[in-house]
């Protein structure tokens, strides 16, 4: 049998996202033939996406370390330390960290999301411009580029 990717964690790219944050892109369509994209999250309290969809990809969370709300359409539940939640596409989510850090895995099937965080999102390689953030109406092109809809600020 032969192993079809393998990446260590400094051939692992690694973007800053929002609030100052990272997105760590483990797994990419590339890797997986466009079956699925795995990502990592470390995150600070009151990280929070806004509210959206995905109209291409289910997304499930597992939450590594820490705590999070997460909203699926209205409802607000409480994911703990070592919880998993499954957002299937077309269903509106947010989630919002209340632990001091986060550890968050996400994966996304088929892949190809990993382009959003991409697009908005800055390579941890290159220089830091001063002020750096991730203005809304880039989030949102980004997320219309892959399928995504942005439906209202985070929660």
């Amino acid at each position: 049998m032969t192993m079809a990717y393998l990446a260590q964690p400094e051939q692992q790219q690694k973007l800053e996202w929002l609030d100052g944050g990272t997105f760590s892109v483990l797994l990419d369509e590339d890797a997986t033939e466009g079956k699925l994209t795995v990502g990592r999250f470390d995150v600070a309290r009151g990280e929070a996406p806004p509210f959206h969809l995905h109209t291409r990809e289910d997304e499930v969370f597992l939450l590594l370390k820490g705590s999070a709300l997460v909203w699926s359409g209205e409802e607000e539940h409480e994911l703990r330390e070592g919880g998993i939640v499954y957002l299937p596409r077309n269903v509106p989510h947010s989630y919002r960290i209340t632990s001091d850090r986060a550890d968050l895995l996400m994966i996304a099937t088929p892949g190809g999301i990993e382009g959003m965080f991409r697009h908005a999102g800055r390579d941890l390689r290159t220089p830091r411009p001063e002020g750096f953030e991730i203005p809304r109406a880039l989030l949102e092109e980004a997320a219309e580029l892959y399928g995504g809809i942005v439906l209202g600020p985070p929660r």
